[in-house]
């Protein structure tokens, strides 16, 4: 029905009644984001990651910070997983959050942007104070069309930055900023709107701030930046451009360097992001991986740890219309980099999922992999995850992606209550038995 109605309506009177509800939400909560130093990081992917990182810095400097991410919300150091199935719930949703991290004394708040929600103005309402760009690729495209008009939905908010009004908090004057990943191609795409303050970050090119000295084990990743030592305990070298952002916020803020710093280091886990679920016989990692870019950065760290183990690895697509160019780009890397593969349900919609995992399959036999030997279609995710666990031996790594920490599955009209990282844990608990 609701697809229905979109495919009626005109898309002025759609775009006015996105725009006209979240001023109503903004309304009924009175505003909250006039009381908080709001952070929006968007980007294609790394966002949920970023968000955490920066949460943890401002928490680690004696801020209490509130976070609206795809993986979890916390307010302060309380925490709870994203319910929703959406990066950006409703705007009643966020503005009740919003008002609820104010009224538990949070000063600040770290909000996850995504291009669809920009579309459905939820980000209007919002007094943005810091903006973060992580990076922008191919995804997404089948909703915008293109990926100039994928760009231009991410540039919109920070058209809107530098016209936002000023707030005091903390007893100080906080500066429009933006914060940009020198090392994603569109930098200069997102740091040439007006701000009081603009920062690049990096781990290749010159930038702003660049880590360098970046060492990796599966305990974490360690890396130096402004001569400070940083040790990351959450794996993966993609995960210090993570980082990043929250020393440069901790700048912008005049916060004491190494409050931030031990904040990020206290950060042992972010739900479904390189979450290690077991770390012997074999490791099993969760991990949110759902496009190429993010599943060759997580190929790539576990590459560099990996002794002598072999890869097995669970891959699916989304259905309903979702990017369905990317399946065989997925299979084929997955074919080319993995020692087993297993193609399995993601979030198939009203899709038939059998179509999905063999698009996915076909690009995996074109790197050479060959069915019931060393790969293996299994629509049923739980039972996928259990081959992948069944093909594991001593120094194995299985990654189980697509999902990380996503509390349900959505097959046809059907919304299933699912965690990947629970499957995961009750089918090692059985094989125990």
């Amino acid at each position: 029905m609701k697809q229905l109605i979109k495919k009626i309506l005109p898309k002025f009177i759609l775009y006015f009644y996105h725009y006209l509800k979240a001023y109503l939400a903004a309304i009924i909560y009175m505003f909250p984001s006039s009381k908080l130093i709001i952070i929006g990081v968007t980007g294609t992917k790394g966002k949920s990651s970023s968000a955490n990182f920066v949460w943890a810095g401002l928490t680690g400097a004696g801020i209490k910070t509130g976070l609206l991410s795809t993986a979890n919300f916390r307010i302060g150091d309380e925490e709870f997983l994203n319910r929703y199935h959406m990066t950006m719930p409703s705007p009643l949703v966020i503005q009740k959050m919003l008002r609820q991290m104010v009224n538990n004394n949070c000063k600040a708040a770290i909000i996850e942007i995504t291009s669809e929600g920009i579309i459905q103005s939820r980000h209007r309402g919002i007094n943005y104070d810091i903006l973060v760009f992580t990076n922008l690729t191919a995804e997404h495209i089948a909703s915008h069309g293109t990926f100039a008009n994928y760009r231009l939905a991410k540039q919109k908010v920070f058209k809107l930055l530098n016209k936002q009004k000023r707030k005091t908090i903390l007893q100080r004057l906080i500066p429009k900023t933006i914060i940009a990943n020198a090392d994603s191609g569109e930098v200069n795409n997102f740091i040439k709107f007006e701000a009081d303050k603009t920062f690049t970050f990096s781990i290749i090119n010159p930038a702003d701030v660049r880590a360098v000295s970046i060492k990796e084990s599966i305990e974490g990743v360690s890396f130096t930046i402004n001569n400070n030592d940083v040790n990351l305990r959450i794996a993966g070298k993609f995960n210090v451009l993570n980082a990043l952002p929250a020393i440069i916020i901790g700048e912008v803020l005049k916060l004491n360097s190494e409050d931030v710093i031990k904040g990020l280091e206290n950060l042992i886990k972010i739900p479904g992001r390189m979450e290690i679920i077991q770390s012997s016989p074999f490791m099993v990692i969760v991990d949110y991986a759902h496009e190429k870019e993010s599943l060759n950065a997580l190929l790539d760290s576990i590459e560099a740890i990996n002794k002598f183990g072999k890869i097995i690895l669970l891959i699916g697509g989304e259905g309903g219309g979702r990017d369905k160019s990317k399946r065989a780009i997925m299979g084929e890397i997955a074919g080319k980099r993995a020692d087993y593969l297993v193609v399995s349900n993601v979030d198939p919609y009203e899709e038939a999922p059998g179509i999905i995992i063999n698009e996915i399959s076909e690009g995996a036999k074109s790197a050479g992999m060959k069915i019931d030997k060393n790969l293996f279609l299994i629509e049923n995710r739980k039972e996928g995850i259990r081959k992948a666990l069944s093909l594991a031996n001593l120094g194995d790594f299985v990654l189980i992606t697509g999902k990380g920490s996503e509390q349900s599955m959505i097959i046809g009209a059907d919304k299933i209550p699912w965690d990947d990282r629970i499957i995961t844990k009750e089918i090692l608990s059985e094989k125990k038995k």
